[in-house]
This record gives C-alpha cells, sequence and structure tokens, in this order.
C-alpha cells in the first residue's frame, strides 16, 4: 500500500483543518517547500497537494505548488479549486503530475468530461462525502448527489483513480471509514486512494488488512502534523 503525506496550503502555509472547516485551522509550516522535502527524506513516494484558497475561491497557491513540484523528484497530485480547463492546465504548468477534481464532476459535467477526455488517467476524482451525501466547494456546500452514484459515473467518464474521503472523519483521528472504502470500491471498476482519519500507525495496518484490493493507497495528513504517525515507520508497516 502506498502511504502518501498531504500538504494543505493556505496563504501559501502548510494548514489542517477539522471535517474542512476553516474555523478549526491549525498553521504548522511557514515554508511547503521545506516541508515537502522532509517527506520525501523520509521516504515518500509521492505528494497529496490541496490548493484550500483555490477550493474556497478565495485565491490560490500556484506559486508554492511550483516551488514544490520544483523541490522534490516525486510525483505530485494537485487538488483544490480545478474548475475550469484553464484551471487544470495550469496546475499541470505548475508541475503536477495528476490533479485531483471533486466540485466540477458535480457542477459542469461538460467541462469536466473534457477535462479528462484530454488528461486521461492524469485526472484523479476527488469525492468527499458525509455518509452518502456528496460535498463539494471545499466541502463547504451540501449536494443531492449520491456518492456510489458519483463514482459510477466518472468511472463510466474514464476516471481510474478516486480519492475516497469520509468529512465527519478528516482531521478527527478516528481512522479511516473501511466499510465506506468497500462500498465505493465495489462502485465501479477503479483504484481508491482512503483518505481522512488516521491517527496511527494501526489504522494503517487495519486498512491494508481490512480493505478490498482497490483500496491499495493512503492519504495521512494531520497525524503526521501532530506527531501520533512517523512517515517512515508508517511506509515500512504497510508495504
Amino acid at each position: 500500500m502506498l502511504v502518501i503525506p498531504a500538504i494543505d496550503l493556505r496563504a501559501g502555509k502548510c494548514v489542517r483543518m477539522e471535517q474542512g472547516d476553516p474555523s478549526r485551522e491549525t498553521t504548522y509550516d511557514e515554508d511547503p517547500v521545506a516541508r515537502a522535502r522532509a517527506f520525501v527524506a523520509q521516504g515518500a513516494k509521492r505528494l497529496h497537494v490541496v490548493d484550500l484558497d483555490g477550493a474556497f475561491g478565495s485565491g490560490e497557491n500556484l506559486a508554492a505548488i511550483a516551488a514544490i513540484s520544483r523541490a522534490v523528484d516525486v510525483p505530485i497530485q494537485v487538488g483544490g479549486g480545478i474548475r475550469s480547463a484553464e484551471h487544470a492546465a495550469a496546475r499541470f504548468e505548475a508541475g503536477a503530475a495528476e490533479i485531483i477534481i471533486g466540485t466540477l464532476f458535480v457542477e459542469d459535467e461538460r467541462v469536466a468530461r473534457q477535462i479528462v477526455g484530454r488528461y486521461g488517467e492524469r485526472v484523479i476524482a476527488g469525492i468527499d462525502a458525509r455518509g452518502r451525501e456528496v460535498a463539494v466547494r471545499g466541502w463547504q456546500e451540501r449536494t443531492p448527489v449520491d456518492r456510489d452514484a458519483l463514482v459510477k459515473r466518472v468511472a463510466h467518464w474514464g476516471v481510474r483513480r478516486v480519492i475516497f474521503t469520509e468529512i465527519r472523519r478528516d482531521g478527527m483521528g478516528e481512522g479511516y471509514d473501511i466499510e465506506a472504502l468497500r462500498e465505493v470500491a465495489a462502485a465501479a471498476e477503479v483504484r481508491v486512494t482512503a483518505s481522512g482519519g488516521a491517527q496511527s500507525v494501526a489504522d494503517l495496518q487495519k486498512l491494508r488488512a481490512a480493505a478490498p484490493p482497490a483500496v491499495d493507497a493512503c492519504i495521512i495528513g494531520s497525524a503526521l502534523y501532530r506527531g501520533t504517525i512517523d512517515l517512515a515507520a508508517a511506509i515500512a508497516a504497510v508495504a
């Protein structure tokens, strides 16, 4: 199982939030490039970078994304605020190996499908839900869209990987929602990256043991910044 550390950017800094709530934000690093280099030095083979200003519609962090890309020799997958073909192109120009689209799959099917058609497997679907209810725009808006129906839809359009987050667990240290991950993996023929809730290496080991084979990667965020998970130990534990 691939372990992917997360770097969430807001105003050029590394931050973490609980359940995606900006009022429950903690700033951990003034220098995201140094943090990215540290993760790679500990063995990370890929980085997960999210532009929270883009997701909230309050700005963008393209300069920081480009600086991270130049500083490390591993692929970075970039999400947050990609709402047009131009936004997608800008992330690739900044050095993203893959981009993560979420809101656009719900709000503008035509443009989302155009982006998938152009970039193929370099497009990952970010599907974030509270229970079965998909949330968009940095998790701030609820929708009537069903989680598993959306998985089926994006798979039909050509998406081959989904990052699934159970929002109620994100940043809370309660472990991954394995039952929800099973349901997402069963909805369509996609690979699934688990996100949201890891607190300890034991959470990763439980995920590897209990999740279906399609769940072949996991993202760790808050636990790395709080120090409850050591990245090198986590990578070794689930390799």
